[in-house]
């Protein structure tokens, strides 16, 4: 079936549309149904009777895309204001006549308006043919075009007995939901082990039948709610009023965008560590649009070697507090709770904000195996809908299918597979061990350059803690760190800093207390900085006070010297240079570690001639310039940040090693006070980095002391690094709906560089007072905005936006195949005094805001800067490979 993407409804689609909406089946289906893919799939069906090919999704679109219009016009008309009308707005009235009409929420009004172009850019072959209840001639409303197969399908759909025809291709029944069920899909094979019988089934019934609706998440009705109803439990007799049962069966269940890709155990272990940090707690119980957050924690799982998107996470997420709420209030009902379910400690842990217990990774998976296996239940439909059977209600016999007599065996196979379980029992951190190894993680940053992150084992997110993490033995030892093995993380090392602060090759060395403490918080702080910004860092989280933990790496012994100002070394070396000379752009130089020479300084062509080679990788021209652009790269970055602090970032040193596993140059050793000079006000005598320390003439535990706050000023303020002041947002105005996909993929990028970014609809053509209050909106709220301007054809919306404000305009027209070298002209050629700019890609615009804001906020022009840095290098590897004849 065509996925019609970017092709508009016709009229006579948009009639045949309504002639199906309006059968009173449809309605009422429509009107009961959370999850109502299959009716779609049905409408969809119907509609290629009237010759009209469009996918569930897009009838979905349009369906939802008529209700908004509707009910704007119909609120409109409500208030007084009969200006405003609509195409087809009398038959959609004779449709939804009996719905109440409210005012949209903006939230709404964005998620309405969203759907059409975003699903219907995604083509999907459906093969569940999903047949309505019998439909009456009467119900329809009004019947636009006639159905040249209503009465075969009537004849169809009876059979000789009145029933409904549920073949094994055809496992749909009549949705008739007269009773709210709730779907428990179990997630993984390896719960197939531990789980209960209901979830078993649920999960057989998944498999055969249901294919619950892939991009939805809300967990509310699509339809506007009409009056209070009650709802009735499924089993049983007792009557839930409407609000608790809205509270009770928050059930999400959707597919996760990896179609068939299931959580394992290990997944949601690393899941629930990371849900149970206090921050990202805080954040989730603080958001209502906490798509940010799920991004933060897919980020998380990457690091632990998880491939999940945002979606997946909060999707799990969900179904977890799902399952363990209702079986919490289940249980508070029944003087004897026979049901159990996986995790269900851990989560409790989480919601009752109190620390995970570690003990209870390591319980026996097969001790969950409930003793509800013996339950019956009984009325499935193919939908997945569960009806517990009643206690006292009679057994009514049904007709068994083959798949449902496969549901019978499964308590012997329960029992079988739970005795393996048994003999298998390790804990999760000895299985991880041995089955997780380090890989290559790529995750696309921004709009597809790779920001590579050092990839770590999944146990690394469920690590011990810091008095329970078994340390191995000394890999090698420094004058202010030691690197140990962590048997318990494979690929991992221990980086444990000392209470010693050294200057002159060791010449000078004392004792300062605190230094291994404060030095370890600075290093950590300046990895999250620019493993956030896209960089990539051997460092995988602070360990504690005084260690982290980091990717094993073999050490490349060049210092690498990024240097701003000429002070220090640089001046004996170089006689006649005055202090204080600046170099445009930074001056690169490297070191050979080599303490018993004093480190003596080489050039590019000594570090390529000595060929050496580190886990397997050859140090060649290739990753001598990788190297020398990330040093620069990492000083700019460094540099942009202090900005803020009135603090001058004069020289820097970095040191490279290469990943054990994944064979290629990260940032590695550490970066803390030792490693930079840092002067207030670009005051040297203002200095707080270890130089204060060269320079004491005598050592005395006052002069330490003073050291001692130096180091601990620079720790306090390298924390105000990773936040910032500076506020921003981007605007995206769409003069139309059919726009809203090229408007999220400028959205999706904004999200990239950390900007938050607002959809609205607006035409300055239709509604020039409604664009220029919205202008007024955000201008008056003293945020800095940029505006971006999505209209087609012809963009009026750009040049009158550009004309009555000061903000920055960006013009990001959808060009068509068709009429794109005409419309684009509108947005070319502006009268004098306009300043908006043009872009014609999405990804392209976005980066533009993003170089707007970059100016003011560091952490934004840091995600720029390593953007840059990873696109050059990606291209300088594939020159290499290409060269090496293995592209």
């Amino acid at each position: 079936m065509e996925s019609g993407a970017g092709k508009h409804w016709t009229e006579e689609e948009v009639k045949a549309l309504l002639s199906v909406w309006s059968e009173k089946s449809i309605r009422k289906q429509l009107h009961r149904t959370l999850r109502n893919k299959g009716i779609f799939i049905y409408i969809a069906k119907r509609l290629q009777d009237f010759g009209v090919y469009r996918d569930w999704k897009q009838c979905r679109a349009k369906y939802k895309n008529l209700k908004y219009e509707y009910r704007t016009v119909k609120y409109a008309h409500n208030s007084g204001d009969a200006t405003k009308t609509m195409k087809f707005f009398h038959d959609l009235d004779a449709i939804l006549q009996y719905e109440p009409v409210i005012q949209l929420a903006e939230e709404e009004n964005g998620r309405c308006s969203a759907t059409e172009t975003q699903l219907t850019i995604s083509t999907t072959t459906e093969k569940t043919e999903v047949l309505p209840t019998k439909f009456d001639e009467n119900n329809t409303v009004c019947n636009r075009l006639e159905c040249p197969r209503t009465t075969r399908i009537k004849e169809e759909e009876t059979g000789l007995d009145g029933s409904v025809n549920t073949t094994s291709e055809n496992l749909a029944v009549p949705y008739t939901l007269k009773e709210t069920a709730v779907i428990k899909i179990s997630e993984d094979e390896d719960d197939f082990i531990h789980s209960t019988q209901e979830d078993l089934e649920a999960t057989h019934i998944k498999k055969e039948t249901i294919d619950i609706d892939d991009d939805s998440v809300s967990t509310t009705s699509e339809d506007i709610p009409g009056p209070s109803v009650a709802k009735q439990r499924a089993g049983t007799d007792n009557q839930i009023p409407s609000d608790d049962a809205q509270s009770h069966f928050r059930v999400i269940t959707v597919t996760d965008t990896g179609a068939g890709k299931h959580w394992s155990d290990n997944e949601v272990r690393a899941l629930i560590s990371i849900c149970s940090d206090e921050k990202i707690q805080q954040m989730l119980e603080g958001a209502t649009r906490n798509k940010e957050i799920f991004e933060e924690i897919a980020r998380r799982l990457m690091k632990c070697g998880i491939d999940r998107d945002w979606k997946q996470c909060r999707t799990k997420y969900k179904n977890l507090k799902y399952e363990y709420r209702a079986l919490q209030k289940e249980n508070d009902h029944l003087s004897n709770p026979r049901r159990k379910m996986r995790f269900y400690d851990e989560v409790d842990s989480i919601l009752r904000r109190q620390p995970l217990n570690s003990a209870s990774w390591e319980c026996e998976s097969s001790n969950l195996i409930s003793d509800t296996v013996g339950d019956v239940t009984a009325n499935i439909g193919p939908l997945g809908i569960k009806r517990k059977a009643s206690d006292d209600g009679p057994n009514i016999p049904h007709k068994r299918s083959a798949s449902e007599t496969t549901i019978v065996q499964f308590p012997r196979i329960l029992t079988e597979r739970g005795h393996t379980a048994t003999e298998s029992k390790k804990s999760l951190l000895e299985r991880l061990c041995k089955q997780e190894e380090m890989q290559d993680i790529k995750r696309t940053q921004l709009y597809g350059n790779p920001s590579a992150i050092p990839q770590v084992p999944a146990a690394v997110a469920m690590a011990p803690a810091a008095a329970e993490l078994k340390i191995g033995k000394k890999v090698s030892e420094g004058k202010t760190k030691a690197v140990f093995e962590l048997p318990e993380l494979p690929g991992c090392v221990l980086m444990q800093s000392k209470d010693q602060i050294t200057a002159g090759n060791a010449a000078r060395k004392d004792r300062l207390e605190g230094k291994a403490a404060i030095s370890n918080a600075t290093t950590s702080c300046v990895f999250q900085l620019l493993r956030e910004a896209g960089m990539k860092t051997a460092f995988v989280r602070k360990h504690s006070d005084t260690a982290f933990i980091a990717v094993h790496c073999e050490m490349i012994p060049i210092e690498w010297v990024c240097r701003r100002v000429a002070t220090g070394s640089f001046l004996k070396r170089n006689p006649g240079v005055k202090e204080g000379y600046k170099f445009y752009p930074p001056k690169i130089e490297m070191f050979y570690k080599d303490d018993a020479n004093n480190d003596p300084q080489w050039s590019e062509e000594q570090l390529i001639e000595a060929k050496f080679c580190f886990a397997g990788l050859t140090i060649g021209q290739t990753e001598v310039d990788i190297m020398a652009r990330s040093t620069q790269a990492i000083f700019e970055i460094l540099e942009k940040s202090w900005q803020p602090q009135n603090c001058t970032l004069v020289d820097l040193k970095v040191e490279f090693g290469v990943n054990m596993s994944t064979k290629e140059i990260v940032l590695a050793d550490v970066i803390d006070n030792d490693s930079w000079r840092l002067w207030p006000s670009g005051d040297r005598s203002q200095q707080k980095d270890k130089q204060s320390y060269r320079d004491l003439k005598e050592v005395t535990p006052e002069a330490l002391q003073m050291v001692k706050r130096n180091f601990e000023w620079v720790a306090e303020r390298m924390e105000l690094l990773l936040k910032t002041k500076s506020q921003g947002r981007v605007v995206v105005l769409m003069g139309s709906p059919s726009d809203l996909s090229h408007c999220e993929k400028i959205k999706k990028a904004c999200a990239n560089f950390g900007i938050p970014c607002e959809l609205r609809m607006t035409s300055a053509h239709k509604g020039p007072d409604e664009t220029l209050r919205i202008k007024a909106e955000y201008e008056g709220d003293g945020i800095p905005t940029v505006f971006v301007a999505v209209a087609g054809r012809s963009n009026g919306l750009g040049p009158v936006m550009s004309g009555n404000t000061a903000y920055p305009v960006i013009n990001c027209p959808p060009l068509s195949a068709d009429w794109g070298a005409q419309d684009v002209w509108s947005s070319l050629r502006l009268p004098s005094g306009l300043g908006c700019s043009t872009i014609l890609s999405p990804e392209g615009a976005a980066q533009f805001a993003a170089q707007i804001f970059g100016l003011s906020n560091h952490l934004v022009w840091a995600k720029l800067r390593s953007s840059m840095l990873n696109t050059w290098i990606s291209l300088k590897q594939a020159d290499k490979k290409l060269r090496e004849c293995t592209l």
